[in-house]
């Protein structure tokens, strides 16, 4: 868009298109980014598995699921929390995110590493899982078109109020 007093066409004070209700942000921000988690954590799974065996391509493959199981959660909690309380949505994300890290915390703790775990690839696959998995969600995030004014109210003769 120009203004007038520049070159190019000139500036339109014509209605602006809507694109229509949006589908749920955060299932399509769950898929993009499984998607592209496991992607990369099976490619992480076969690289461990060729150099180290199969302890450390199960271990690799735990280590990303874990971070899948711990992202997904938080999509979740905003597909349904944010659909019936959107004010209170990063709220649900702070209290979520505590619960998450205590409860990692206590079941890893409870269980203990098993004898197989290799913990190199374990944290491989977690720390790759994470970056991809994020990459994917920032870009789910730019591709999001989200509406951040109200619709015009319109008035009988379809004018704008």
């Amino acid at each position: 868009m120009t203004a007038n007093a520049e070159p190019g066409p000139a500036s339109g004070n014509g209605p602006v298109g809507v694109s229509g209700p949006a589908k749920s942000l955060w299932l399509h921000l769950l898929a993009i980014s499984s998607a592209v988690g496991g992607g990369a954590l099976l490619l992480t799974g076969l690289a461990a598995l060729l150099l180290d065996g199969q302890a450390a391509a199960l271990s690799s493959l735990f280590g990303g699921a874990l971070v899948i199981a711990f992202f997904a959660i938080s999509l979740l909690v905003g597909h349904f929390g944010g659909r019936n309380h959107s004010s209170g949505a990063i709220g649900l994300f702070a209290a979520t995110y505590f619960v998450k890290v205590v409860g990692f915390a206590v079941v890893l703790f409870a269980i203990g590493a098993p004898a197989w775990l290799h913990g190199r690839w374990f944290l491989i696959g977690a720390v790759v899982t994470v970056v991809f998995w994020q990459a994917a969600e920032i870009y789910g995030f730019s591709k999001a078109r989200l509406q951040i004014y109200n619709d015009p109210e319109t008035t009988e003769g379809g004018t704008d109020v």
